[in-house]
Formats: structure tokens, sequence, C-alpha cells
């Protein structure tokens, strides 16, 4: 137990220094394992934990989501995904704002990125609600929201993060997650009604659309939403696996930049390249994370804080606040990822010992890591949105988001209460 707390306050000392988290755990790992065994097996746990999770074929998936999600960036979807719930919403009051949560629950269904679904809704959403008149607070609140769903809607990388180091199906992950994500779409309009309900100055009305115009939006991301369906209708129907459905969402997105004319040699060595660093940067913080994961179970913390918590006897619910607590906290601090890494090894093993069902757990957990994206002090999303509108200032974003944060707290009390909204479409499967 001892070593494990020393090797923690260490941890979060290098964090402080603004070592990259991937070194931190790497080398705490390493030093934590040969204090308990020696250096010998030390060196040889991290060189077989690299080779090991490096070769696991079921990570190839990740490569493959994230090359399917810069292709379709670069097929310039997002405009026409943004215009399409525009035809539809833009008419009412914070109609936009809506608009931008819907666009970016849809781009977040071929991209799988957090980051670049605010990005992409800044550079489009942003220059539209300005001309209306929104207020940036509204504005910023929405974007980096909406971005948020990038981390639920499937292809989510954290949800394939969770199911390898957790040994779970990452297809029914996959499907758990839609309700949810669905949800959570929901609840954030009803931040956007709310807000403009009692501040009605925040936002504007646009220009209501003709049927005919919204049948034509439509068909202009058609290809779009027949490329998701056929990603996650063939996981769900049982027709190809995730990695499968991953090579297949890749090539369509790949078609789908051919039929928009966006194709050209140096937008697909751009996407390669990107995806190879995005890939390159999760794989080396995961190695780091199993290292450190290694070195935890075999110091026996997990066995140990597992009796400790069978001593205290706290009912399955305190554990359950308890760790949603941590998780919230934590997210104001850390970036989802690497809270997601660093806490699994510890938390993982007292769901299981609960009874708790894994597959809603994760659902838990990436909601929590959402909640992160946009809390101060290190609210990421709103980080990507200042860069890309420098105009609007950090804490007129967090004032922003203080809506559609509350309506996270309200999905995470359903998700908890209502375990069937994440287990409801798996039990389908």
């Amino acid at each position: 137990m001892t070593v494990v707390v020393t090797g923690m306050i260490i941890l979060i000392v290098l964090m402080v220094l603004e070592v990259p988290i991937a070194v931190a755990m790497a080398l705490v790992g390493i030093g934590g394992f040969a204090y308990v065994v020696d250096w010998g097996p030390a060196a040889y746990m991290a060189a077989e934990t690299s080779y090991r999770l490096v070769h696991n074929y079921n990570l190839s998936v990740i490569p493959l989501f994230i090359l399917m999600g810069n292709l379709v960036t670069r097929a310039d979807v997002s405009k026409d995904l943004f215009d399409l719930a525009y035809r539809f919403v833009g008419h009412r009051r914070g109609g936009l704002a809506i608009a931008t949560v819907l666009s970016g629950g849809m781009f977040s269904a071929v991209c799988g990125s957090s980051f670049a679904t605010t990005a992409t809704m800044a550079r489009v959403a942003y220059p539209s609600m300005k001309r209306y008149g929104y207020a940036d607070s509204l504005a910023g609140g929405a974007i980096a929201s909406a971005g948020t769903l990038g981390a639920m809607i499937p292809p989510s990388v954290p949800l394939i993060v969770y199911g390898v180091l957790t040994s779970n199906d990452i297809g029914k992950l996959f499907i758990a997650a839609v309700l949810p994500g669905i949800l959570g779409m929901l609840l954030y309009i009803g931040a956007v009604m709310v807000a403009t309900r009692m501040t009605p100055g925040l936002a504007g009305a646009g220009e209501r659309s003709s049927w005919m115009e919204r049948l034509r939006g439509l068909k202009s991301v058609g290809s779009v939403l027949l490329l998701f369906l056929l990603v996650i209708g063939g996981i769900y129907g049982n027709l190809f696996t995730p990695t499968e459905a991953a090579g297949i969402g890749a090539v369509g997105a790949l078609l789908i930049m051919i039929w928009r004319r966006k194709f050209s040699w140096q937008s697909l060595m751009g996407a390669l390249r990107e995806t190879a660093m995005t890939s390159a940067a999760i794989f080396v913080i995961m190695v780091g994370a199993q290292i450190f994961t290694t070195f935890v179970n075999v110091a026996g913390f997990t066995a140990m804080l597992s009796d400790a918590v069978q001593q205290w006897d706290l009912p399955g619910w305190g554990i359950l606040l308890g760790i949603v607590v941590l998780y919230l906290v934590l997210g104001c601090m850390l970036e989802g990822m690497s809270m997601l890494l660093l806490t699994l090894p510890i938390v993982y093993p007292l769901i299981i010992n609960l009874g708790l069902d894994p597959i809603w757990f994760g659902i838990l957990v990436v909601t929590l890591i959402e909640v992160g994206l946009i809390t101060p002090p290190l609210g990421m999303n709103v980080f990507v949105l200042n860069s890309v509108v420098p105009s609007m200032s950090l804490s007129t974003i967090y004032r922003g988001v203080i809506y559609f944060v509350f309506a996270d707290l309200v999905r995470l009390v359903l998700l908890i209460g209502i375990p069937g909204i994440a287990l409801f479409l798996p039990s389908l499967m």
C-alpha cells in the first residue's frame, strides 16, 4: 500500500512539473515494479507490455476510426450538417444554438473526437450565430458542449480505450452509447431553451426554411448518414466486428471525399499524417498506463483496496457516489484520456466487486469525461474553442457552459437511476 501511495504522489509531482502523462506513468510504473520485484523483471515487463499492446489486433480499430473522421472532415460535410439542422430549427429562438448541438452530434457520429468536433463547429456555426446577434456566452457554451458529444456518440475513442483496457466488447459499448448520446443531445437542446427563456436577449431567431429546402438538405448529407448507419448497424446486427466496421468506415469516408469532389493527394496525405500522429499519441499514453497498471497490480493495491472497502462496510451506492465525485473533481484538473487511464486500474476492480455492469460503467465514465471537457479550470473543449475563436474569452465561454453542465448532471442522475438507458440496446444484440 505504501509503495503505491508514494508512487501516486511522485506521479502527481511529475504531472505538476508538466512531464507528459505517458512518460510519468511509465517512469513510476517501472520504478515501482523494480522496487517490489527487481530491475531486471521491471525492464522485461516494460518491453513485453509495450510489444503486447502495440500488437493487439483489437487496437487497430483506433487508427481506422480516426482516419475515417479525418477523411470525413476533409470532405467538408460539417457545413452541410449545420445547414440541415438550421433549416429544421433555425427559425426558433435559440435555433442556431440548437442546430449547433444537432449538427455536432451528427458530426460526432462520423468523427469520434471531441476536440475535432469543437473546432469544426466553431468554424461552421459561430459566424452564423454572430450574424444573428447571439451572445458569445450562449454561442460558446453551445459549441463547446456540442463538442463533448464526440466522446460518447460512436465511434468513440474513449470507449475503444475503455473496452481494450477492461476486456469488454467494443461493439456492445458502441451500441450502449447510442441512447445516452441522443439523451445528451436532447438535454443540451433543453439547456438552450431554458437559457433563452430565462434571458431572451441571449439569442434571436433565424429565417424559416421551406420543406423543399429541408428535403434538399437531407439529400446533401445522405451519404454521411448512410455511412453511420452502415458502420453502427453492421456492428449491431453482428454483420462485422468493430475492427471490420472501422475499415469499412474509412473506405466509405474516402469514397465520400471523392463523391463530393474534395479528394486530392495532398488532403489524403494530410489525413494519413494526422491519423498517424494522433494514433501514436494515444498508443504511447496507453503503454504508460499499462505499465503503471501492472505495477499497481503487482503491489497488491487493488486487492488491498477491495478488502478495505469491504471492511468499511459501505453500501454499494455510497462507493459508486464516491467514484462519481472523484471523476468530477479530477475532470476539473486532468484531460479526459489521462484521467481514464490513470483511474481505471484502481476503480474498475471495485466496480466488478460491487457486481455492477461493466458496459454501463463504461458509459457512465465517458459521461463523466464529457463533463470534465467543459468544466474549469481545465475544460479542454473550452481551450480548443478559444484557440479557434480568440475573440471569445475563456471566462465568457465558461459562463455559457453553466446551463450545459447542469444538463450533464441530469444525464448522470438518469444513467445511474435508470441503467436500462445504456443497457437496453446491447441486450437486444
